[in-house]
């Protein structure tokens, strides 16, 4: 017995060192991915919730200026209620058919909102911060009524 516990070594007391090791190890990875995931879907559901929700108010509103005036007021609010940054998110707005004005009676309205989300926790040194950043798309359709503008 005593050639086994020479061949084995003696490991007393060694566990919870190696529990705090790979804990470490393992851990801090784990819940850097929980949390880039994490504002991913955030920013993603933001996207598309701004998409959404702006065609549907273009689609709703009276008339040209109050779509206007609805659609920025609703994309702020998205914005500000997923946090994503102001600057990042982009928004374009077009119709078809093509030779109508944009919106109005008949058409169908088709939002699309880009932003990009930037990893956490990376630096601005060397440019790093620019490379670490996801793009995001989302797009949305809206049939506005022939009877849009009638008041």
């Amino acid at each position: 017995m005593r050639r086994w516990s020479r061949w084995t070594g003696d490991e007393s007391g060694s566990a919870a060192l190696e529990f705090l090791a790979a804990g470490v190890i393992f851990l801090v990875p784990l819940a850097y991915l929980v949390i880039t995931l994490g504002m991913i879907q955030q920013s993603t559901l933001g996207v598309e919730a701004a998409a959404r929700h702006t065609a549907r108010v273009i689609g709703q509103s009276d008339d040209q200026e109050s779509a206007a005036r609805s659609s920025a007021a609703v994309l702020a609010n998205v914005v500000d209620e997923y946090g994503l940054d102001p600057g990042d998110v982009g928004v374009s707005i077009s119709c078809t058919p093509v030779g109508l004005p944009c919106p109005s009676a008949g058409v169908t309205v088709f939002v699309t909102v880009d932003a990009v989300v930037s990893l956490p926790f990376i630096p601005a040194a060397f440019g790093l911060d620019q490379l670490a950043q996801i793009p995001l798309q989302a797009e949305a359709a809206h049939k506005i009524s022939r009877l849009w503008g009638s008041g």
